[in-house]
């Protein structure tokens, strides 16, 4: 599984284009250097000396490194200190869709770099074609967990779902999203990872004390949409206040959820996790 660009394509050529129309070659060369970032060299298949100049300091840029990120975002904010107000606004219209903000101070800050320097996050999430939908959930937990603890369990759902279908579209494994209950999505993407109670896996996966720990897993991971349900996270209206919800019941909540998360897009991503081999044989075997 090849690793994914935390700066999606379209940004990467918007400010391409705009760099090219309103910089010269001068310019160019002073943003990307004074962020440390010096061009590859290599010739590149671009039309103009701009445009290719610019494309060879991409080159050297990695960009599933949220320090890597986070210093072309500075050459970005660079590139808009010098364009009018109209570009301005498609810019940002283009940011806000690819999950970025640009603040009134030209600042732009993106969800996926807050959420990926997080210790709490998966590194593994970076080998996903679109992890934004479960970075998103990651950032609305950590802002709500001390002070809203139902959005932090609401979120926490959201983030058991959001996994769980990742995994079955990464896998290409079929499914209604319109219809799929929790329980089944979570049934459906451990065993497609064959880190289910039920599975038969070589080494500790299928040892039983990792079966153990696997079964109280999906029981923690289908109960917290049992308690999402029954009032106590956003998503339901409660019938009635939720009186003596505390942060200590979200803390076991999100405990839960990203113990859950962790598991599945780290099996995702392993190379040598079960799953693989059987994936192979299915592949190869007769129709």
């Amino acid at each position: 599984m090849t690793t994914r660009s935390l700066v999606p394509a379209p940004v990467r050529r918007h400010f391409r284009d705009l760099a090219s129309q309103t910089s010269v070659l001068r310019l160019i060369k002073g943003m990307w250097e004074d962020q440390g970032f010096v061009p590859s060299g290599d010739p590149n298949e671009e039309t103009g000396e701009r445009r290719s100049l610019w494309h060879e300091y991409e080159d050297n840029v990695d960009w599933s490194d949220p320090g890597h990120v986070s210093r072309v975002l500075r050459v970005y904010e660079t590139v808009l200190d010098g364009v009018h107000e109209g570009p301005i606004e498609d810019t940002r219209k283009l940011l806000r869709r690819h999950g970025f903000n640009f603040d009134a101070k030209g600042q732009i800050r993106p969800r996926i770099e807050f959420a990926i320097s997080s210790a709490k996050i998966p590194t593994s999430l970076k080998s996903l074609r679109d992890p934004a939908v479960i970075l998103d959930s990651f950032v609305r937990i950590d802002r709500a967990l001390q002070n809203d603890p139902a959005q932090a369990i609401g979120s926490a759902k959201e983030l058991v779902e959001a996994t769980a279908k990742t995994v079955l579209l990464e896998l290409g494994e079929p499914f209604d999203d319109k219809t799929a209950k929790l329980p089944a999505l979570i049934d459906q993407a451990q065993r497609a990872l064959q880190v289910h109670p039920q599975s038969v896996a070589p080494g500790p996966d299928s040892s039983h004390a990792i079966k153990r720990i696997l079964g109280g897993l999906t029981s923690i991971a289908i109960g917290l949409g049992e308690l999402r349900n029954e009032g106590w996270g956003t998503g339901h209206a409660p019938a009635t206040p939720r009186v003596g919800l505390l942060p200590r019941h979200a803390h076991l909540a999100v405990g839960a959820a990203q113990t859950w998360c962790h598991l599945m897009l780290d099996t995702l991503a392993d190379p040598t996790a079960p799953w693989r081999a059987a994936a192979r044989r299915h592949s190869h075997s007769p129709v």
